[in-house]
């Protein structure tokens, strides 16, 4: 096992593929609830924020590569995070609110999803106009403000999550993890998603195929291949989704070299039988710390899902 561990890392950092020109229907979703609705910030706490209803980790997300309604847990709101990407909107420099408090974070998740359930969110002033489609429950995501999978009580976090979805009133909700893939080899977190149902969902980051590319956009010290081999190894498992961010910085798209680059990996990738439900090509939807940095027109986003999709044959959706 070791040995084959080797020659796939290798073969991830090393080997070249002819890219695949089978081309696949376009299958990108328009939400036409989320496009009427100009007022309501995508990926924003629906205008509030994250402490609505005194909550400290748990809050409500407008999601469009949820579909609609989600509910995030940040689970380090201390800001740990071994990636800095340069489109991220968490200020580092300001002080965390130290470790997850995974009592707390039940306690709030199941008075959260309660608010949800029993109709109140729908009936709260700044809600009671929605459409009701937009208030149904998509996910509930492990995100937050870094790596999830750096938490210490990782583990813990999850156990907790599961027993609120087991105890609450049908039907379960979809567990989502949103991770750089960094973490995806300790223990605790592969310990941790044996609990996850088929049903659920990871997604893994993805932003480019290249160090050089990389180094600009994600600027983190763990090394590619780790990050490749930890995808292909629970990929192989368990279907995933690969999420990839494209910034315009200085108002400049990625380069050419840099699609080719993340084509070649997805290639890869599949070609040693990773499960690969999804590719999800979006861009900024918050103000980023640095300024250079601004969201990518969506005709350069629909290109790069156009190159994907018929380079890899793998269903690619644009938000």
């Amino acid at each position: 096992m070791v040995r084959l561990t080797f020659r796939i890392t290798n073969s991830l950092v090393k080997m070249s593929l002819k890219p695949s020109r089978r081309a696949e229907k376009d299958e990108s979703k328009e939400n036409s609830l989320i496009s009427d609705l100009p007022y309501v910030s995508r990926e924003a706490a629906f205008g509030l924020p994250r402490n609505f209803l005194s909550n400290r980790f748990v809050y409500a997300v407008f999601s469009s590569r949820a579909g609609g309604l989600s509910v995030g847990i940040n689970m380090v709101p201390g800001k740990i995070c071994n990636f800095h990407c340069i489109y991220c909107e968490v200020n580092r420099e300001e002080p965390g609110q130290g470790p997850l408090s995974v009592a707390q974070m039940g306690e709030e998740l199941r008075g959260l999803l309660g608010f949800i359930q029993s109709g109140d969110m729908a009936r709260h002033p700044q809600y009671r106009n929605l459409p009701p489609k937009l208030l149904e429950l998509r996910q509930v995501a492990l995100s937050g403000d870094g790596e999830p999978t750096l938490a210490p009580n990782f583990l813990e976090a999850v156990q907790a999550v599961i027993h609120v979805r087991a105890t609450s009133p049908p039907p379960p909700f979809k567990l989502v993890l949103i991770t750089n893939g960094s973490g995806l080899d300790q223990p605790q977190v592969q310990e941790a998603l044996k609990s996850f149902l088929s049903s659920d969902e990871i997604w893994i980051k993805m932003d480019g195929g290249s160090h050089e590319y990389l180094d600009q956009v994600n600027r983190s010290t763990v090394p590619l291949d780790k990050i490749l081999l930890n995808t292909l190894t629970l990929a192989r498992r368990r279907p995933v989704v690969i999420q990839s961010l494209f910034p315009a910085i200085d108002g400049v798209p990625p380069p050419e070299s840099a699609i080719r680059k993340y084509v070649e990996r997805l290639n890869l990738l599949k070609s040693h039988q990773a499960q690969i439900q999804l590719v999800q090509i979006y861009s900024v939807v918050r103000p980023a710390i640095d300024s250079r940095v601004t969201h990518l027109p969506l005709k350069d986003l629909a290109n790069i899902a156009r190159i994907v999709r018929q380079e890899t044959g793998l269903r690619v959706e644009v938000f």
